[in-house]
């Protein structure tokens, strides 16, 4: 009966071990890094092996496709780090190197080739333990990649590098080799999506959500039709609406682009009388900016005359002479809102102004 106890209880505590899952430090550590490119988000998660005076490449990793003696897999690539799988994840529809891959979240895995080449891998099952039960056919993608020579990195790291506003390189930096790929992503297409989408719910409860809306798809390529109905929305017939200085220009720039020439030019006159001293203002550099320099004198006389004895619509006056080469009148002007301006920065503004004047140069 002793010799059963004992047998018993050797048999409980074996099986209290097997079923024991104790939060211990690793040698690998887990680790993770994000990037967000746009409004999209992409995501690695990895464990981080150390070099350790090892031979890594071709040795601890091999090259090409290997049988790893454990798993369902015959063939396997590598794990692309430590431990579990490595996972990659993107909030929305990539391109990788150029070819499409769907928002989802992927297992990693590469192929390291001896002649400096490598093969990322993005498999469908993210949750497997490593490249042990890795499976072809669920591989979502597959891209050629060159590697390149850096200087010794210790720890296996993930980053970001090369970002622009609508892609990142991702790399793998491990002893002397950099394994990038190159992630893009349809930046205006998924804000539009993601616009639609805001404008049915709370945030399409104000007027400026609207103008945000307008402008983007003006901007980026969206459709001018559709840009144009919501601004109209922010100008007229909502609850929020109100015309604005800033909705005012936004339509009329969609106006312009849809070849309405004409119909952004009413537009402008339109709101000309609500304009305040700094709205006509800016109203009259656009136009400068426009290349339409007498319509922009036009309008700074115009203020001038709403807005009489104030430093803007002198300054104003100043541009519009100026940009018609009239630096004599321009400097006349420049002098009268110096003498009215309150705050020291403007004051110096217009004296640099006056002094470019001087010598014969336009202000604007």
């Amino acid at each position: 009966m002793v010799y059963l106890g004992t047998l018993v209880l050797a048999l409980l505590c074996t099986s209290l071990n097997a079923n024991a899952q104790l939060d211990l430090p690793r040698g690998s550590q887990k680790a993770s890094v994000s990037q967000t490119v746009g409004i999209s988000k992409i995501y690695i998660s990895y464990s981080r092996p150390s070099v350790n005076g090892r031979e890594i490449w071709g040795k601890l990793v091999p090259y090409g496709m290997n049988n790893l003696g454990f798993g369902t897999a015959t063939e396997s690539p590598w794990r692309a780090g430590a431990n579990e799988n490595t996972i990659i994840k993107f909030t929305d529809d990539v391109t990788i190197e150029g070819q499409a891959l769907s928002a989802g979240k992927y297992g990693l895995h590469m192929i390291i080739k001896e002649n400096g080449g490598a093969t990322v891998i993005f498999s469908k099952n993210s949750t497997a333990w490593g490249s042990f039960f890795y499976d072809p056919a669920e591989d979502a993608l597959r891209v050629d990649v060159q590697t390149k020579v850096i200087p010794h990195v210790e720890q296996l790291t993930y980053n970001f590098v090369d970002v622009t506003p609508n892609s990142a390189t991702a790399v793998l930096n491990w002893e002397k080799k950099q394994i990038p790929f190159k992630i893009e992503v349809n930046v205006p297409d998924i804000v539009l999506v993601d616009i639609k989408k805001k404008l049915q719910d709370q945030p399409g409860f104000n007027r400026q959500t609207w103008e945000q809306a307008a402008a983007f798809a003006m901007n980026n390529g969206g459709d001018l039709n559709e840009a144009l109905k919501w601004i109209d929305d922010a100008i007229t017939g909502k609850f929020f609406s109100q015309q604005t200085f800033n909705n005012t220009n936004i339509k009329a720039g969609i106006l312009n682009k849809m070849g309405k020439q004409a119909e952004a030019m009413a537009l402008y006159e339109s709101f000309l009388p609500k304009a305040s001293v700094l709205e006509a203002h800016q109203l009259g550099r656009q136009f400068i900016g426009f290349g339409m320099k007498e319509k922009a004198l036009e309008i700074f006389k115009m203020n001038a005359e709403k807005h009489p004895d104030t430093w803007p619509t002198d300054y104003g006056l100043a541009r519009g002479y100026s940009a018609l080469g009239n630096y004599q009148k321009a400097l006349e002007h420049l002098k009268i809102a110096l003498s009215r301006v309150p705050d020291p920065g403007n004051k110096v503004a217009i004296e640099t102004n006056m002094a470019k004047l001087e010598k014969g140069k336009d202000i604007n």
